[in-house]
């Protein structure tokens, strides 16, 4: 049985302003993740890579085609619920962290649930629990200025991956990192895509685009190209990771 998709993409497209000055951002982009699946998007600069990552994870509307994300129809969404959506369904990580400064790792990890209303207990606890799956738990109570760049990145990969979110939006979460912690980076991506999760990465390294199952190219706002991983299989073998022979 294939496992479940939980991001669907059909006929977007996404046209800034009208006229002789509208700027044709995406035009019909058919796309879909499934949970257990890492998809890498690349493409030159102004492609509509992260328009597509917007639109992906309802931050921007399309003024073509259709989202669903997790069975639910984003057009058919109100502001509210769309935010709330976000917050269940969908973690972001940004190339820059966007990691709280005044908050401590576990009180940026436990944030967004505390925002859907879980008790700050409890959300502490689930916190806790997704920094041990990224291995910063020692480092719960560290400030973003105490904390390197690729911790500041494992804690915002907790944050965007805590309590029931599976649907992980990286758009080039390597970018600010040097090569080695860029690799350790794409390697938990990887394990937390195989352990269930389902991930959409905007990236211009062809070597972080190699962990991906899939990847698709875009040019001028379309899908050009696109490739499979040759062979599958080897994506649970850490030993057959890119870059894990050093």
């Amino acid at each position: 049985m294939s496992a479940a998709t939980i991001l669907t993409l059909s006929g977007v497209g996404r046209v800034h302003g009208e006229g002789a000055t509208a700027v044709h951002a995406l035009g019909g982009v058919d796309l879909t993740v499934r949970l257990g699946e890492l998809v890498a998007v690349m493409g030159p600069s102004g492609s509509g890579k992260s328009t597509l990552l917007n639109i992906a994870g309802g931050l921007d509307t399309p003024t073509a085609g259709t989202v669903t994300v997790a069975g639910d129809l984003l057009s058919g969404l109100d502001a509210k619920r769309r935010a709330a959506l976000r917050r269940r369904r969908i973690g972001y990580v940004f190339q820059d962290f966007n990691l709280i400064p005044a908050l401590n790792a576990v009180e940026n990890v436990a944030l967004p649930r505390e925002l859907e209303g879980v008790d700050a207990r409890k959300a502490r606890r689930e916190a806790l629990a997704a920094l041990r799956e990224v291995q910063m738990a020692e480092l719960a109570a560290r400030f973003p200025e105490e904390m390197s760049g690729g911790q500041q990145q494992r804690v915002a990969i907790a944050r965007a991956l805590v309590g029931p979110r599976r649907l992980l939006l990286a758009d080039e979460p390597t970018g600010a990192l040097d090569s080695a912690t860029g690799e350790d980076i794409m390697r938990l991506l990887r394990t937390r895509v195989d352990a269930g999760a389902a991930g959409l990465l905007v990236t211009h390294e062809p070597r972080f685009a190699a962990w991906a199952d899939r990847t698709i190219f875009l040019r001028d706002g379309r899908v050009v190209d696109a490739t499979v991983a040759e062979d599958p299989s080897s994506l649970l073998s850490p030993a057959a990771r890119p870059g894990t022979q050093r």
